[in-house]
C-alpha cells in the first residue's frame, strides 16, 4: 500500500512558520535600542584617592568609571559616552596644568569619551589653559551658550551622532554665571559671552528640527537654576523635545522625570555612571522613541581598571608626594569637636564650624587680612570637617581646609554695603523658634556661601528674619558707619558675588594676588607662605570669638536626651533633598513630643504642690519646667492641672 502525504496541511504549516519568521525579522529590524553613558564633576579624580586627606575614596575616580564603561560597552559596543564638565580642577589636578595635555583630558581620551561639555570650573585658570584643553580633547567639545564676541560659537553647540542608524543630537550647556564667578579675572573668559540656558536650548532645537531622531541634553547644570539663570528642570518644562537631560554642577544624585523628560545626575567625583537605554520603533521612515530607562550605576562595588591605574600612576605618585610635603608644625588641634553633637571628626549631624568661631576660619582670615592690609576679611569653609591636627603641617592639610584654587582680592566697600553683605551671608541660618534645641541651616543655601568675618565683632540675632539679623557691628571698637569706606579682603569668587549684588565695582578693587604672584597668589599657597615666613613654620590655634549667635534659647530639660538619641542613631537630622546642605531643620522639643519621638509623662498637680517642688522630683529647675510647659504664671498652678515632665526610665 502506498504511503499517502497530506500536502495541503504541510504547505499551510510551512506558510505560517515562514510568515511568523518574516514578521519577527521585520519587527526586529524596526525596533532598536541605544545606550548613552555619562559622568560629571570628576574634579581631578583619576585614582580613587582624595589627596587633601591622602586617603582612599572608594566610590570615586575615572579608573572605577572605566570598569563600568567597559562592562557597558560589552553589552552595547555602540554606547555613547559623555562627560558634563568640571573635569580639570581640584584634587591636586593643578599640579599638571603645564603638561602638553592635562591628565584628566588624556583620561577622557583614553576611555574614548565622545563628548566633553565645558563646566564653570574649567574657567578657573588662564584662558590659554581652557583653549589647550579644548584642543587636546580628541572628540567633540560642546557648549551652546559660550559665544565669541562676534556671535559665533566658541565650541560646537551640538553634535549629531549616527548610532545604529539612529540620528542622536546632543546639545551642551554651561552655567552662564562665569562672568560673575570669574569677575576678578576677566582674562579667564576674555572674548566670550554667556547667553541664557533656555534661550540657547530653544535656539538649538529650532536649528536641529527634522535632523534628529533622539534629542539629548548634556548640561553642566543642576536641577535648579541660580543667580538668575534657568536650571535643568526649567529647561525640561520649556523643551519637552528632550528624551533625556544628563545633568551636572549640583554634585547631586537623582533620577526623575519632568514633563516627560528624564533628568539624571550621577553625583560628584565619579560616584556613579549615569546610563540611559532608549528604545525606538520605526514608523514609516521615521524612528520614534517608545521607552526610556535611566539609572545611576554606582562605582563603589567595582575595582578600578588596571589599565587606567597603570597609565596614570605618575599622577597618583606625584600627587601623594606633593600632599605630604611638610611645610610647618601644628602645636595643637585647631577644633576639638568638629561635629557639634557627636564630637567626631566626620560631620554626621551639624558642623561646629558653622555655629561658632573657630581657629581654622580665623587662620584663613588672618592670612587674607595680612596680604591685603584690610580692615575686615571674610571667608567660608568649603569643607565642613575642616580641621588642623597636632603634628607636621603638610600641604594636604592646606588643601583640606581650603579646597579651591581661589585667589585673593582686596576691595573697598561702604559700611552700608558691608552690612548688606553680612546680612546676605547670615541668611544661611533658619530663624529660631520656641522649642528649638539646635540651630539649623537654610536648605536653599550652600555652606560654601556662608562667610564668617574677622577684623570686627558682631552678633547674628536668629530671632529675627533674614535681612535683619546682624547687630552690634564694631570695627576697631567703633560702630560701623554707613558712609565710611572700609577695606575688605575676600576670595575672587566672592568678589564676583558682591559685583553681582551691586555692592562693589571693579574700580573698588585695590589688590589682586594673582596679578601680583600668579599661581603663588592662590590662597592655599599664601597660607603656606604666611606660616613659613610670618610664623616661623610653627602654627598654633588661636580664636578670638569675635562673633556669636544671639536670639536663641537652646536650653531644655530634654536637650541632652535628644542629643543622645541622635548619637545612638535613634533620631536623624534632616538634610536638603540633594544631601548637600546638612542640618536643615532644627530639633524641636514640642515637635518631637507631638511626633511621638520624645517620650514624656504627665504629672497631676496636688494640693500644696509648687512648680519648684515638682521640678526637684525630676532633677530640673522650676525655670526649665516652666519653659517646657509654657506656663502663663509659674507661681500659680492649681490642683488637678496637668504638667508635662520627662519620662522616668
Amino acid at each position: 500500500m502506498k504511503r499517502q502525504f497530506k500536502v495541503l496541511p504541510i504547505l499551510l504549516t510551512l506558510t505560517l512558520v515562514f510568515s511568523l519568521l518574516f514578521s519577527y525579522v521585520v519587527f526586529a529590524a524596526d525596533t532598536t535600542t541605544i545606550t548613552i553613558l555619562q559622568t560629571s564633576d570628576l574634579h581631578g579624580r583619576i585614582y580613587p584617592h582624595d589627596y587633601a586627606t591622602d586617603t582612599v575614596d572608594s566610590d570615586t575616580g575615572l579608573a572605577k568609571i572605566a570598569t563600568l564603561v567597559k562592562q557597558e560597552r560589552a553589552i552595547d559596543p555602540d554606547a555613547l559616552l559623555i562627560d558634563c564638565g568640571d573635569t580639570v580642577q581640584d584634587n591636586s589636578a593643578e599640579l599638571f596644568n603645564n603638561l602638553p595635555i592635562h591628565p584628566m583630558i588624556e583620561g577622557l581620551n583614553f576611555l574614548n569619551y565622545d563628548v566633553w561639555v565645558i563646566g564653570n570650573h574649567e574657567f578657573n585658570f588662564e584662558k590659554a589653559f581652557l583653549d589647550k584643553n579644548v584642543a587636546t580633547f580628541k572628540n567633540t567639545v560642546l557648549s551652546a551658550n559660550i559665544l565669541k564676541t562676534d556671535g559665533t560659537y566658541y565650541v560646537k553647540p551640538y553634535e549629531i551622532f549616527d548610532i545604529k542608524g539612529i540620528k542622536v543630537a546632543v546639545i551642551g550647556l554651561t552655567p552662564p554665571n562665569i562672568t560673575q564667578w570669574e569677575a576678578s579675572a576677566p582674562e579667564h573668559f576674555e572674548g566670550l559671552t554667556f547667553p541664557g540656558t533656555v534661550e540657547q536650548s530653544k535656539k538649538c532645537i529650532a536649528e536641529l528640527e527634522g535632523k534628529y531622531d533622539v534629542l539629548i541634553g548634556a548640561f553642566h547644570l543642576g536641577p535648579e537654576g541660580e543667580h538668575g539663570y534657568e536650571g535643568s528642570i526649567t529647561i525640561a518644562e520649556a523643551c519637552p523635545e528632550y528624551s533625556v537631560i544628563f545633568c551636572g554642577h549640583a554634585h547631586s544624585k537623582y533620577n526623575e522625570v519632568i514633563n516627560g523628560v528624564h533628568l539624571i545626575e550621577p553625583g560628584k567625583w565619579g560616584w556613579a555612571l549615569a546610563k540611559a537605554v532608549i528604545k525606538l520603533e520605526k514608523s514609516g521612515d521615521k524612528w520614534e522613541v517608545v521607552d526610556v530607562a535611566t539609572e545611576n550605576i554606582q562605582t563603589k562595588p567595582v575595582d578600578p581598571d588596571p589599565e587606567v591605574l597603570a597609565k596614570f600612576k605618575f599622577v597618583h605618585d606625584e600627587s601623594v608626594a606633593d600632599a605630604n610635603l611638610i611645610v610647618g608644625e601644628i602645636t595643637a588641634d585647631f577644633i576639638a569637636s568638629p561635629d557639634y553633637i557627636t564630637g567626631e571628626a566626620k560631620i554626621t549631624t551639624m558642623p561646629t564650624s558653622q555655629l561658632e568661631d573657630t581657629s581654622v576660619i580665623d587662620l584663613i582670615n588672618e592670612v587674607q587680612m595680612f596680604y591685603t592690609e584690610a580692615d575686615v576679611s571674610s571667608a567660608a569653609l568649603f569643607n565642613f570637617g575642616s580641621n588642623l591636627l597636632k603634628g607636621p603641617f603638610k600641604k594636604k592639610d592646606v588643601a583640606f581646609i581650603y579646597k579651591y584654587p581661589n585667589t585673593l582680592v582686596g576691595t573697598k566697600i561702604t559700611g552700608a554695603n558691608l552690612k548688606k553683605y553680612m546680612e546676605w551671608s547670615a541668611s544661611y541660618y533658619n530663624t529660631w523658634k520656641e522649642g528649638d534645641v539646635t540651630i539649623s541651616f537654610n536648605p536653599k543655601i550652600r555652606g560654601y556661601n556662608y562667610d564668617m568675618f574677622s577684623g570686627m565683632t558682631y552678633e547674628i540675632n536668629l530671632s529675627k528674619p533674614a535681612g535683619e539679623r546682624v547687630e552690634n557691628i564694631l570695627i576697631n571698637g567703633l560702630p560701623l558707619v554707613d558712609n565710611n569706606v572700609y577695606r575688605l579682603s575676600l576670595n575672587n569668587y566672592r568678589f564676583g558675588t558682591l559685583l553681582g549684588l551691586g555692592l562693589v565695582t571693579m574700580e573698588d578693587r585695590y589688590y589682586d594676588s594673582y596679578e601680583i604672584m600668579q599661581d603663588a597668589g592662590r590662597i592655599r599657597a599664601m597660607i603656606v607662605k604666611y606660616v613659613q615666613e610670618e610664623k616661623g613654620g610653627v602654627l598654633a590655634p588661636t580664636v578670638d570669638n569675635n562673633w556669636k549667635i544671639t536670639g536663641v534659647d537652646l536650653e531644655s530639660p530634654f536637650k541632652e536626651v535628644i542629643f543622645d538619641m541622635v548619637r545612638k542613631g535613634e533620631l536623624s537630622i534632616p538634610t536638603s533633598e540633594d544631601g548637600r546642605t546638612l542640618n536643615v531643620k532644627a530639633l524641636n522639643v514640642y515637635e518631637l513630643i507631638d511626633e511621638g519621638k520624645l517620650k514624656v509623662s504627665t504629672y497631676v498637680v496636688q494640693t500644696g504642690d509648687s512648680l519648684w517642688g515638682i521640678a526637684q522630683k525630676y532633677g530640673l529647675t522650676w525655670e526649665e519646667l516652666n519653659k517646657l510647659n509654657k506656663l502663663e504664671n509659674p507661681r500659680l498652678i492649681l490642683p488637678g492641672q496637668t504638667i508635662l515632665v520627662p519620662a522616668l526610665p
